[in-house]
């Protein structure tokens, strides 16, 4: 059974909030790569260069993946005791902030070496970001502080910016501000990174606020541990916008990353999965994914792929691109299924498909994951959502399919244009038409007939209720003559085949 871990003051999830003796977490079923790492992994961040740096708490060190493979290229890199933030200043040196002897180690990304192993901080560091300015800050959970590194010289240019109670997650906006997420005093504070001043001391969230990412809209999105749901902050007027999102059926979110597209990954470390929310909308979007056990820390690499940490089985689960679904043609078919479809988007490796929330059949996608060519499941009249679920997510066409009945074969018949013989019957001044449904053996009411001599279109007239359509011929039963009758064309419907007919101007 997965460990059920609880935000503890003044540490957080330090080696003693572990079991003696771990047992192993139970197999789970899961499509996602998983990558074996150190012991315990909480942080990840990725560099420029594409590889992805985890910190592994209980074994002191950090693992290098390879995020175009996603292979351990460097198992072990040592640092400082119990690391667990990580982040990558623009220059590739990544930063490992190391609660246990409240130091910062300094690794250059182009060598994974260690440059620097020890900058002394503040009491319990937790958390760090690294500002547009080059300069990171780093969360002092112990002491309420939080301490400025300056990337350039790797030296401690700001030692205390007095923050809320146990700060732990940092995130920096475009505009400079960083925001500090307090989870022991419930807040964010919001610091100057201009100016190294706070600007907003509190800004209420929710209950033990732990992880904090700032989406492409500027919004910065609070994870709260105790209290599953995530807080909006407007970054412009640092304000929270409109009620906190749930992450229900996600259990205790901590760590979040947000993607260019604007999808922002939560993990929820004691249900054993991963939230995805549109920050367009600031909604939940799809079911969450499973991932390994206790995950902890998100990051999004450049190629798009998204890298959890699970501390409770030593790996590091990696999640696909977000699906995205352009089109389906054709766009309708019948009701009773079987109608090929070809559906085209971005990411749709492994993609299942469901109509109207039914599952299509023979699903097919092309190798580079833009196509899916599918069979269309038997549904309703009328129009249905057209849904694509990969390992990454799930991508959807609103009524982007319409369901119509099959189509009925139909049967049109044209009476002479003067008369009969045999029986006698004279139908001289109208030509008539008459349509059926040679499924159900109906006469078609309401259908348009179009009557031609020749190449002249002589008019066009409604079938009634049995059936029939008549054109006055008065004026055109000369050119009639000429051309020896005429005929009479029905152009089909949705659901109707064409048909058509030749009328004689004298039948026997």
């Amino acid at each position: 059974m997965s460990t059920n871990f609880q935000p503890g003051l003044p540490g957080l999830l330090s080696a003693a909030a572990l079991p003696a003796a771990r047992t192993a977490a139970p197999i789970r079923l899961l499509a996602l790569t998983t990558i074996p790492v150190g012991n315990q992994p909480v942080g990840v961040a990725v560099a420029a260069n594409g590889n992805a740096y985890v910190t592994n708490t209980a074994s002191n060190d950090v693992t290098v993946i390879n995020t175009a493979t996603d292979t351990v290229t460097v198992p072990s890199i040592p640092v400082g005791i119990n690391p667990i933030g990580v982040a990558v200043a623009p220059n590739g040196k990544a930063y490992v902030v190391n609660r246990g002897s409240n130091t910062v180690t300094v690794i250059d990304t182009a060598t994974n070496t260690v440059t620097v192993p020890s900058i002394s901080v503040g009491t319990t560091p937790i958390g760090v970001a690294v500002a547009p300015n080059g300069n990171a800050y780093v969360t002092n959970l112990g002491d309420f502080t939080v301490t400025v590194i300056d990337t350039a010289t790797d030296t401690v240019i700001v030692p205390i910016i007095t923050v809320g109670i146990n700060p732990h997650g940092v995130a920096v906006a475009p505009n400079g501000n960083a925001y500090v997420t307090n989870l022991g005093s419930n807040d964010v504070t919001v610091i100057n990174t201009a100016t190294n001043t706070v600007t907003v001391p509190s800004i209420p969230v929710g209950t033990t606020p732990i992880g904090v990412a700032v989406a492409p809209n500027g919004n910065a999105y609070v994870t709260a541990f105790s209290s599953n749901n995530v807080t909006v902050i407007n970054t412009t007027t640092n304000t929270v916008v409109g009620a906190p999102i749930p992450v229900a059926p996600g259990i205790n979110p901590t760590g979040i990353a947000v993607a260019p597209n604007g999808k922002a990954y939560v993990a929820d470390v004691n249900s054993d999965d991963v939230t995805v929310i549109d920050t367009n909308t600031n909604t939940v979007v799809c079911t969450p994914i499973p991932v390994g056990a206790n995950p902890f820390a998100v990051a999004v690499a450049p190629n798009g792929k998204i890298y959890v940490t699970n501390q409770g089985s030593d790996d590091v689960s990696v999640i696909p691109p977000f699906p995205t679904l352009t089109g389906i043609s054709p766009n309708q078919g019948t009701t009773t299924g079987g109608t090929p479809v070809t559906l085209t988007g971005t990411n749709l490796n492994g993609a299942t498909v469901t109509i109207g929330g039914n599952p299509a059949t023979g699903v097919d996608v092309n190798f580079g994951g833009t196509a899916i060519h599918a069979f269309t499941p038997a549904g309703a009249p009328g129009p249905a959502t057209v849904t694509v679920t990969t390992d990454g997510g799930c991508a959807s066409l609103v009524n982007g399919f319409t369901y119509v009945s099959p189509s009925h074969a139909t049967s049109l018949t044209a009476t002479p244009a003067l008369a009969k013989l045999f029986p006698p019957h004279v139908y001289f001044p109208f030509l008539t038409a008459t349509l059926k449904d040679l499924v159900t053996g109906l006469p078609v009411p309401g259908q348009t007939i179009t009557f031609k001599t020749g190449t002249q279109v002589l008019g066009t007239a409604l079938t009634d209720a049995q059936g029939t359509a008549k054109l006055d011929e008065t004026l055109s039963f000369p050119l009639i003559l000429v051309n020896g009758g005429y005929d009479a064309f029905f152009a089909g419907t949705a659901t109707l085949l064409a048909s058509s007919a030749h009328g004689v101007v004298l039948a026997p």
